[in-house]
């Protein structure tokens, strides 16, 4: 047999990279001394994560599933998640509007925001001023030099959004956003599909992008002259959520596990090492670190996206995108 089938591993799957890392450094093996258990974690994006969730579903094999808000909403309507259990996770009350979910199948761990990342070095070089809003990024000046995320992704969708919002539209109404992306996409040195474009910047290939707050932070601890903007139509959240898998093979333990992330101690854990917002009320943080993540009181002014019409429409929207953006 598999390590995964032994009575007393839990497998968890999540996001790769600096999560990764975080999460096998501290909060992995402060859960296994708590649980006496061991724990597998299974690295991949959250498309794939439900992938091998809707693949597994007759025997799932994966405990707890570290996944995007968004791509969570399609797990819920598939069945492929199950509701918490507040006697177990007793953190629960204590998680903050944005961050609770229809139900209580699954909860937000962590918070981030869609916004503008841009080279501060290259802006003062060039005489550019810090952009303020998504349309900043169509400036001539910047042709070639802007990587674009591809609506594959939620940084993508979160501009076609916010293009939206500006222009009059919504998620009920999407044409206001495709008009807006494009003028921003004519200067699109690349549509980046992978979440993360820390290379593009390093290389100097690009010197802005439509990003998340927690991703320019980490770059910005290698010295790299990066800065983030909660541009002024308004940021959009991004949440990770944290979920009990359907009929998973240690059920309890994956409860226990959803609440070790709520515990302030791993939400503090968290923010050092990812930059990653707290979501739990009364979690303090260091002044100079409360500064980088996204606070709870940036939190109240970020929107929820309605992801039930996000996803009914999205596979219209990749396909427009692949026309109308991409291609011109």
């Amino acid at each position: 047999p598999t390590p995964s089938a032994s009575p007393d591993t839990l497998v968890v799957a999540g996001y790769g990279g600096s999560y990764e890392e975080a999460f096998k450094q501290t909060v992995i093996p402060e859960f296994e001394k708590s649980c006496a258990c061991k724990v597998t974690y299974i690295a991949g994006s959250s498309t794939d994560t439900v992938a091998k969730l809707k693949a597994q579903q007759a025997a799932p094999q994966i405990d707890v599933a570290l996944i995007d808000d968004g791509v969570q909403n399609q797990a819920v309507e598939a069945g492929l998640l199950t509701a918490l259990d507040p006697k177990t996770v007793t953190h629960l009350p204590q998680v903050i509007d944005l961050a609770r979910l229809p139900g209580d199948v699954g909860v937000g761990f962590s918070l981030n925001a869609t916004g503008i990342a841009y080279n501060t070095d290259y802006y003062e070089k060039n005489g550019l001023p810090a952009p303020r809003r998504l349309a900043d990024l169509a400036d001539p000046k910047l042709k070639g030099k802007l990587v674009m995320p591809s609506i594959t992704q939620t940084y993508g969708l979160g501009a076609l959004v916010i293009a939206a919002k500006v222009g009059g539209g919504s998620e009920q109404n999407i044409d206001p956003g495709f008009e807006g992306v494009k003028k921003v996409a004519a200067n699109a040195v690349t549509f980046d599909t992978t979440a993360d474009v820390s290379n593009y910047f390093l290389q100097g290939q690009a010197v802005a992008s439509i990003w998340g707050n927690s991703r320019v932070q980490v770059l910005a601890d290698k010295d790299y002259p990066i800065e983030f903007v909660y541009p002024e139509e308004g940021a959009l959240p991004l949440i990770a959520t944290v979920n009990v898998v359907n009929k998973a093979p240690h059920p309890d333990l994956a409860q226990k596990f959803v609440n070790a992330l709520l515990e302030p101690s791993t939400q503090v854990t968290m923010a050092k090492s990812n930059f990653n917002g707290p979501v739990v009320e009364g979690v303090t943080l260091d002044p100079a670190l409360a500064r980088r993540v996204v606070s709870q009181e940036r939190a109240a002014e970020l929107r929820k996206l309605d992801w039930n019409v996000i996803n009914k429409n999205r596979s219209a929207w990749t396909e427009r995108w692949n026309k109308e953006i991409e291609t011109s």
